[in-house]
């Protein structure tokens, strides 16, 4: 995007209060979408998200000729073309948007034909291997056009054989969202077993993925957090009408918010009835001390005092666990996020440039392979942030202008502001209609 402002320039903020209808969740919005194009039948969907990431999925699907149209401001149809797609080559463009390219490439490796699928220069450096080496293990036919292990990648028509899918789970839980999405593709004639080696992380997307799943018609059968199998003849069917629920990772910035700088601060779209594991973010926010209320479709946070310095595994929300390490610069010692080595692999490596922009505010950081260890700072300083082409930075840093009760914010000018078009282009007007 050429016309992004190179800088935006965010005041302090003495106190937050109000309410914030979230936008679509962007997991629940590129399944949706996928998962509609591969059905029998036409979907209305309800509160996709309009953001980058789902416009280069709503893109790849019409080059692979998938009809859709938006109907409404609320509504978009997609028409399902019962696993066979209407175009058997096309040169995919995918940005950085890790929930498409993933089970795209699953999908498009059973289907089979003539597709490329490339992005920009950060998605050629996120690891896709254990994705295609589980296909190619049972007869797929991906090839790599650029370095081994990542995108850029050639897919051709395979023969799969009937054994098994083994695949990694400790890297990204996209590759398994991938194959179960794409597993109904290949159970015409048999069943279809996907096998997790080693630890499964991020397990509440794939909840997110096995819910989906079944609103369109297939139930996977599942033994614990290792096996998965979908049974012969599963396809899927549209439901009709499916909502987008509001996304909870980007719940986390304003819940935050109140429980550093008063509130209390309503987010509106999720709630206690959420399928979304990132709703748990709450109940690290408790564990600081701040008070939550819930709703079936809202949560609310208000402040309770200072924050309390907590130490947890955020393994299961590596995404909103971000926001708390920008929380952590209002608490009253040091805080230890562990288990988060999936960071490394986002849209940047986020452990590392979250130690470097902490580190401006004042901050004294512990980087790990797999933890961020945050100490605060007596004072918070006034930074220029940079944000890697990263919406979560540019969402998190905006925090650090809050006063809370130990410490005040300080103004802080945040670099390429534009980059939160990719989950939520309103993200800095949301924010300035909740400071007081």
């Amino acid at each position: 995007m050429t016309d992004r402002p190179h800088h935006l320039d965010l005041a302090p903020v003495h106190r937050v209060q109000g309410d914030v209808r979230l936008p679509g969740s962007k997991s629940i919005s590129n399944r949706t979408l996928l998962l509609a194009a591969l059905s029998q039948g036409s979907t209305r969907i309800l509160d996709l998200l309009e953001s980058d990431d789902t416009h280069v999925m709503l893109e790849a699907l019409r080059a692979l000729g998938i009809g859709w149209e938006r109907v409404d401001e609320r509504t978009h149809l997609v028409h399902g073309a019962g696993g066979v797609l209407p175009n058997g080559s096309a040169d995919l463009f995918m940005g950085n948007a890790g929930t498409a390219i993933r089970p795209l490439t699953a999908a498009l490796a059973v289907i089979g034909g003539d597709f490329t699928l490339r992005g920009v220069p950060r998605m050629h450096e996120r690891p896709i291997g254990d994705l295609v080496d589980a296909l190619n293990a049972i007869g797929a036919n991906i090839e790599y056009t650029g370095q081994p292990g990542y995108p850029p990648l050639h897919i051709g028509r395979g023969q799969f054989a009937d054994a098994p899918i083994q695949v990694r789970g400790n890297v990204s839980s996209q590759f398994l969202t991938a194959l179960l999405m794409a597993a109904p593709l290949m159970a015409g004639e048999r069943d279809v077993r996907i096998e997790v080696v080693g630890e499964l992380i991020s397990k509440p997307y794939i909840e997110i993925t096995l819910n989906l799943m079944r609103r369109f018609g297939v139930s996977v059968a599942q033994e614990g957090w290792q096996s998965f199998t979908v049974r012969q003849g599963a396809h899927y069917a549209s439901p009709g009408t499916i909502h987008v629920e509001g996304d909870a990772s980007s719940a986390s910035y304003f819940l935050a918010a109140g429980a550093i700088a008063g509130g209390p601060v309503r987010v509106q779209g999720v709630g206690s009835e959420s399928i979304q594991g990132d709703v748990r973010f709450a109940e690290a926010l408790e564990a600081m001390g701040a008070t939550i209320t819930r709703g079936d479709d809202w949560i609310e946070a208000r402040s309770n005092g200072p924050l309390k310095a907590i130490d947890m595994d955020f393994n299961h929300i590596p995404d909103a666990a971000m926001t708390i390490a920008v929380a952590a610069l209002y608490a009253d010692g040091t805080t230890t996020l562990r288990n988060i080595a999936s960071w490394r692999v986002k849209e940047t490596d986020r452990i590392a440039a979250m130690a470097t922009e902490l580190r401006k505010l004042g901050a004294t950081v512990e980087e790990g392979a797999d933890y961020l260890r945050v100490t605060p700072p007596q004072r918070i300083l006034p930074a220029t942030i940079d944000t890697y082409d990263d919406h979560r930075m540019a969402m998190c840093f905006s925090l650090a202008t809050l006063d809370g009760a130990l410490r005040q914010g300080a103004p802080q000018r945040i670099n390429d502001p534009g980059c939160v078009a990719k989950t939520f282009p309103d993200y800095f007007a949301a924010f300035a209609s909740i400071a007081v």
